[in-house]
């Protein structure tokens, strides 16, 4: 695996964090605060998102082609997702995480194989 795609993969993992809690953390932390509030706190957080994601994306095109790059964002999202999910917001770990994890390493054969 090369540098260029290890700095990509931890620039998206990184990014897919502060999305995360800038599209749900206010469910659970701001859920009692005023909308705006809410959005404008999110955006704040997506600001950082964004600092990490488009070098990532600019990274990581040099060495993917754009359908490799969304389907590396995806995966990486479902596997930042799912603990986000549990330990953060207490949802109940599920199957259908499982099997949607199994359609995305579908989705990464089909997409990377040359």
């Amino acid at each position: 695996m090369s540098f260029t795609l290890i700095k990509t993969i931890l620039l998206l993992c990184t990014a897919n964090l502060f999305m995360l809690f800038a599209w749900y953390g206010h469910l659970k932390d701001l859920h009692q605060k005023p909308l705006w509030i809410a959005i404008l706190i999110s955006w704040g957080i997506a600001l950082i998102e964004y600092c990490f994601q488009v070098p990532a994306n600019r990274i990581g095109f040099t060495q993917l082609n754009l359908a490799q790059l969304k389907i590396l964002q995806e995966v990486i999202t479902l596997v930042i997702f799912v603990p986000f999910a549990v330990m953060y917001m207490q949802q109940p770990l599920k199957w259908d995480y499982l099997w949607a994890g199994l359609c995305m390493m579908g989705a990464v054969y089909f997409i990377f194989r040359t």
